[in-house]
């Protein structure tokens, strides 16, 4: 299958960014790592491979950026509101550095999020506050709640990159009508120690009424293993 790796400056960051898109044509999917992650691991743990029938018929071009949560969220010699400031200028990479250079590629308005483990909330958190910008949301394993990492400090820009407040808040009616118009899908396992987070996700979105598919699979776990398995089936259910 096509591979092309890039690397360039991003201003937000200020520092260089990498980024690996196998196939040639088709939906933009925008693939998250898990925590700490890093742009090679899809395709290192085998689950590019695993939907190689969509990429190589031009059905879907994979685009796998790398993770800044070693800087941001999981960097404790830092304060909380310096990790939530480093945050936001990767989300503002993720916008107008990676989606809009995938949908300008592509000549598509809207891409495809996915993402397991802490990918998931990356993938959840841009798709619930741009869902102008994605067409489905594709999360596997996923937890969602970041205030594990800012030890009892929150201000707005916590707030609102915490899902499941600002979404249990959820009351502008333009949001619940984009995100309604998302496929969402949260995939979770028997086994998954994250399943509580999806379950808690799932009760949210059904309580302000967004529609979506909970995933639970009898026996599945948390690891590439079981997602290998989750992301081309879940590719599988859409179409264009």
């Amino acid at each position: 299958m096509k591979e092309e790796y890039h690397k360039w400056f991003s201003n937000y960051l200020n520092n260089e960014f990498e980024l690996l898109v196998f196939g040639h044509s088709g939906i933009p999917v925008v693939f998250f790592p898990p925590a700490k992650g890093r742009y090679f691991d899809a395709k290192d743990n085998g689950l590019i491979n695993s939907a190689a029938y969509f990429i190589e018929n031009g059905t879907m071009k994979i685009y796998c950026p790398d993770t800044v949560d070693r800087q941001s969220w999981y960097n404790y010699s830092i304060q909380p509101e310096e990790r939530v400031k480093l945050h936001t200028a990767y989300e503002n990479t993720i916008l107008f550095d990676v989606i809009d250079f995938a949908m300008h590629e592509t000549e598509r308005e809207k891409v495809i999020l996915a993402g397991c483990n802490f990918g998931a909330y990356h993938a959840a958190n841009i798709a619930f506050r741009y869902p102008e910008k994605v067409s489905h949301l594709l999360c596997m394993s996923g937890f969602y709640n970041i205030k594990q990492f800012i030890y009892g400090f929150y201000n707005d820009d916590c707030y609102f990159n915490n899902p499941p407040d600002y979404m249990r808040n959820l009351s502008d009616n333009w949001y619940i009508e984009h995100i309604n118009n998302i496929g969402i899908i949260l995939g979770a396992g028997s086994n998954d120690f994250c399943l509580s987070n999806n379950l808690e996700l799932s009760g949210i979105l059904n309580s302000i009424g967004i529609s979506h598919w909970l995933d639970n699979r009898p026996g599945f776990g948390h690891d590439w293993f079981w997602w290998k398995q989750l992301f081309p089936h879940y590719l599988s259910l859409i179409k264009e």
